[in-house]
């Protein structure tokens, strides 16, 4: 037994671990995200197995997953930076405000109850998916990025402020903006990667600190609400994988893309929302258990 788990179970929960990983290396390259979507579902399963209360264990999920795609989102940029496709000056522009955003949410993640993440994963994921799978090429914001002003340091907020309360590096929402204006889904794959650098830093930070308050309900190898056992085993492969997906994505066309990446997010998206139900159901039933 290891910390009360089997040595069966704990083999079947390393594979799941390097399998995500694997998955999460070549997702990042080739969506230009972080793998955060793949991550945090995985990681709640782990965590739910080896007994992490149920108050802190989305937040470790997620500080976890940011920690974890920070290598994967410096090398996912790296290569898409080479192909000249990233767009230097929106990346300018939403950097910083993105950071501030992420601070914000890992405040919020040392005070909010877990639903509060899920929900927020669930929505914004369902959102990208459907304008990814039905969206038409007349569904505009306008020609081009708004060029200065509150707008576009806003879009960098809310993208980092979301990606904190979803443990994702903000890939998918940046791309969904930038395509919104008219941008190929090649260039917002690739600034995307580009603006996941400085979320991923500035949210493992964040959840670290944020979690200090915690840090006596959570398991062995935490610092905050970053599993350090997670990091090292997940991180090294998912970021040397992350730019053979990168390389496949300049090689498929842009409408495979698009339905790849809308589908990826809906699954991603379906496992939050099954947990929130599954939650709402068994409280009843242990209500009624107390009462009996």
């Amino acid at each position: 037994m290891i910390l009360g788990v089997s040595l069966v179970e704990a083999a079947w929960l390393a594979a799941a671990v390097v399998v995500a990983g694997i998955l999460t290396g070549i997702l990042a390259g080739l969506f230009g995200i972080g793998g955060g979507a793949i991550i945090v579902p995985v990681l709640f399963e782990v965590f739910r197995i080896f007994g992490v209360p149920e108050e802190v264990r989305m937040q470790l999920c997620i500080g976890t997953s940011l920690a974890i795609i920070v290598p994967t989102t410096i090398r996912s940029y790296q290569v898409h930076r080479r192909k000249g496709l990233v767009l230097a000056e929106v990346l300018r522009k939403w950097a910083l405000a993105a950071v501030f955003g992420v601070a914000v949410g890992a405040v919020i993640a040392a005070y909010a109850p877990s639903e509060v993440f899920k929900i927020t994963f669930a929505v914004m994921a369902s959102m990208i998916a459907t304008k990814l799978l039905v969206g038409r090429e007349s569904w505009k914001l306008g020609s081009d990025t708004p060029r200065r002003g509150i707008a576009m340091t806003g879009y960098g907020f809310l993208i980092g402020l979301a990606s904190s309360l979803m443990g994702v590096s903000g890939g998918s929402l940046a791309a969904m903006v930038l395509t919104l204006y008219g941008k190929p889904i090649h260039n917002a794959v690739a600034t995307s990667s580009g603006l996941g650098v400085p979320i991923a830093i500035a949210g493992t930070i964040g959840y670290v600190l944020a979690g200090l308050r915690h840090q006596a309900e959570l398991p062995p190898l935490s610092l905050g609400f970053v599993s350090v056992l997670g990091v090292i085993v997940m991180a090294p492969i998912s970021s040397l994988l992350a730019p053979y997906g990168a390389r496949l994505a300049h090689a498929l066309p842009k409408r495979q893309l698009e339905i790849g990446f809308g589908l990826f997010l809906l699954a991603a998206s379906a496992r939050f929302v099954i947990s929130i139900l599954g939650a709402h159901s068994a409280a009843p039933n242990a209500a009624a258990l107390v009462e009996y």
